[in-house]
Parts: structure tokens; C-alpha cells; sequence
């Protein structure tokens, strides 16, 4: 492949430099037809004018055909993924991914527990009616669980907020072709997206919306670093995943999700993935949900990373670790899609940010978790302490 882009690049340039040569002929060759006229040499007048004539009809062929080989050459740039870190494991699928650290213990229960899809349906996750309103892979939420769900996305937007110094964003959930672009989901990923009929995209994340507030612009370095958080609904086609997780609430068309969003030097980008993924580990440390940290491997990492950590909470029902979080570094790579860089200081050129992205965390993913590890036998559900505030002290979900 990277010869054959080799190829294509070498043949562009090359019919750059013909059609500079044959304008600057064309301009040549017209200032001697005048002194030709001028000296009453009609055959030579003649000759150039046939040159140039030859000259006008060649150079738009050449223009054509040069951009029509940049725009495929551009093309096929914009489906090559970012390059992973060097201390990113090779491998093909999950079953590559590298544990890092666990947290917590799962829970021992005097019964068998069961999976978030039979407790649910008596505190609120209605299934049946999400169906019935809008098709598969939708949910109706309402009651305990709506209010459960409420407290969940709060509380980790003020944990993030006021407790990390992010700046809380509301931002659009619709945008443009060159946004979905400017972070990698475009053109390779268009079928995982929903698209409207004028022609925006529903986020799949508020990554879209919240990185590209950097697009196409020069800041100063003292502006960074820019960390900015938002509480969005997300919408996804999961045109990949046929078959996997279409009971309860795992993988949803649509769901709640707080996004983080950093914006730094490339000489910070290594600490702020750390600071970042420890802003994730920190809210589920406060729900005392046991989890771990895993290090994607190359063929388990998403277009735009150059390295994931995701991280996966215990459900005690399905007897199972899953994805809670993914939190990726992708360096300068939607940078250079943007074109968003900043001025070191004292400096006159300017340099590409990096940019980085992290789950904190899947609201609908959260909510399964707290019921699955804080079920009684009863089927009633325990509040965790920290959402207890945000329930006016509720410490118990009771089945209606």
C-alpha cells in the first residue's frame, strides 16, 4: 500500500511541475508573439501562436487529472488509522488486550445474583415498550431507574467538573461532514453513524463535538491545557455488532454517556492519559464497583488511538468483566485532521496539539452495574452512598 500511495503521490507532483512549466511556456511564448508582430515575422508569430493555442488546450487536462488524483490520493490517507505507541501490545482481538491493574473485590452473595435484564424490568428498564416505540436496541426508562439513571450522569459530570477541573460543555448533538472527519469517524466509520436527511450526523460521542471546538484554530500555549466535559445522548447504528448483547441495556442505538476531552501539549499528552483514565477509575472507586484496567492491543484499538485503556466493571450476573470506559491518547492524528495547533511560546511557528478522549463513564453501562452488584434478594437494589445526595438520601430501589 505505501508504495502504491508513493506512486500516486510522485505521478501528482509530477503534473504540478508540467502544468507550472506550461503556463510559464504559455506566458513566454505569448510575449514573443508580440515581438514577432512587432518585427513583421508572421511565420514565427504563427508557430508560437500555435504553441500556445496547444499550451491552453493541454494545461486544463492536466489541472483535472492532478486533482483528480490528489482528492484520491487524500482519500486513501484519510482511511489509514493512527500508528500505535510503542508500548501498545500487538495482537488481533481482545483476547490480546494486556491487564494492567484490578480494583476492589468482587462482591460475595448469599444467592445466586442475577443479570441487570431481570431485575430491571420491575424498577423502570421497560424493553418491551422501547421496542415498541422505536424498534430494537431501544429502551423506555422510567421510574427508579430513570431517577438512578439521572443521579448516575450527574454525579459523574460534577465529580469531573468540580472535582477535576473540566469545563462542562452542552454541545450540539448534530454537525457537519468535516467535523465527524476532524476525529477520525469519517469516512471510515459512516456506517456505524446515523445520518439526517439534510445531510448532519447524530454524535455517535460527544468527542466529535468537543474536539473540534479546537478545529482550524492557533492557540497560545499558555491557554493549555483545555479539558472540557458534557453530559450528551449518543447515537450508534452498531451496524458491527449483529447478534451481540440485543438483550437488556448493554448496546443501545441510543444512550447517555459523559465525555472527556483534553486538549494539550504533546509533551503533556503522556501524564494527561494517565490524569485522564485515573478521572474514570476514580468515579467508579466512589460507586465501589470493582473493576480493571486493560491496555488495548493494536488490533483491539479504535481508528483515531494511539493507545486505549479501557476500562471494565464486574457484573456479578454475568459473571463477567466489561467495558465501562475506553480512554485513548490520539496524539497529533485529528490534529492534523483539524488543523489545530498552538504557538509554543516564544516561538513564530506553530505546532499540531494532541488531543485525547475518555469515557467518564457510559451512563446506561453504569446503571447496569450498580444494579447487578448492589441487588438484594429481594429484588430491591441498594443506593451507593455517593448517589445518595443526588436521590434526596433514597438508599434503597424497591421492585414496583
Amino acid at each position: 500500500m505505501a508504495d502504491a500511495l508513493v506512486a500516486l503521490d510522485e505521478r501528482r507532483r509530477a503534473l504540478i511541475t508540467e502544468a507550472q512549466a506550461g503556463q510559464a511556456r504559455r506566458n513566454e511564448a505569448s510575449k514573443a508573439i508580440g515581438a514577432a508582430k512587432a518585427s513583421k515575422d508572421e511565420a514565427t508569430a504563427a508557430t508560437l501562436m500555435a504553441e500556445v493555442a496547444t499550451l491552453k488546450e493541454r494545461l486544463p487536462a492536466i489541472e483535472a487529472e492532478e486533482k483528480a488524483l490528489g482528492e484520491e490520493l487524500n482519500g486513501r490517507l484519510a482511511i489509514i488509522p493512527n500508528l500505535p505507541l510503542a508500548d501498545v501490545p500487538d495482537g488481533v482481538d481482545e483476547d490480546g488486550n494486556a491487564l494492567v491493574a484490578e480494583y476492589g473485590t468482587p462482591g460475595a452473595f448469599a444467592f445466586t445474583p442475577k443479570e441487570h435484564d431481570a431485575i430491571g424490568p420491575a424498577l423502570g428498564l421497560d424493553f418491551e415498550t422501547g421496542v415498541e416505540l422505536a424498534g430494537a436496541r431501544f429502551t423506555l426508562v422510567r421510574g427508579a431507574a430513570a431517577r438512578l439513571h439521572r443521579a448516575l450522569g450527574q454525579f459523574m459530570l460534577d465529580t469531573l467538573c468540580d472535582g477535576h477541573g473540566y469545563e462542562q460543555v452542552v454541545p450540539p448533538l448534530l454537525v457537519k461532514d468535516e467535523i465527524v472527519f476532524g476525529t477520525g469517524q469519517l469516512p471510515k466509520a459512516a456506517e456505524d453513524m446515523f445520518r439526517t436527511t439534510d445531510g448532519r450526523w447524530l454524535i455517535p460521542t460527544a468527542e466529535v463535538s468537543l474536539t473540534n471546538i479546537v478545529r482550524e484554530k492557533i492557540l497560545s500555549e499558555a491557554e493549555l491545557p483545555l479539558r472540557f466535559a458534557a453530559l450528551t445522548a449518543c447515537f450508534r447504528s452498531e451496524a458491527g455488532a449483529a447478534g451481540r448483547d440485543t438483550r437488556g441495556f448493554i448496546r443501545q442505538h441510543q444512550f447517555e454517556k459523559v465525555e472527556m476531552v483534553s486538549i494539550v501539549t504533546p509533551d503533556a499528552s503522556e501524564a494527561e492519559h494517565e490524569r485522564m483514565t485515573a478521572c474514570a477509575e476514580g468515579i467508579l472507586i466512589a460507586l465501589g464497583l470493582p473493576f480493571r484496567r486493560m491496555k488495548l492491543c493494536t488490533g483491539d484499538m479504535g481508528f483515531t488511538a494511539a493507545r486505549t485503556y479501557d476500562l471494565e466493571v464486574w457484573l456479578p450476573g454475568q459473571g463477567r468483566y466489561r467495558e465501562i470506559s475506553s480512554c485513548s491518547t490520539c496524539t497529533d492524528f485529528q490534529a492534523r485532521r483539524m488543523n489545530a495547533r498552538y504557538r509554543p511560546e516564544g516561538e513564530k511557528n506553530t505546532r499540531f496539539v494532541h488531543t485525547l478522549n475518555g469515557s467518564g463513564l457510559a451512563v446506561g453501562r453504569t446503571l447496569v452495574a450498580v444494579l447487578e452488584n448492589y441487588q438484594q434478594e429481594d429484588g430491591s437494589v441498594a443506593i451507593p452512598d455517593a448517589l445518595q445526595p443526588y436521590l434526596r438520601g433514597l438508599n434503597r430501589l424497591e421492585p414496583a
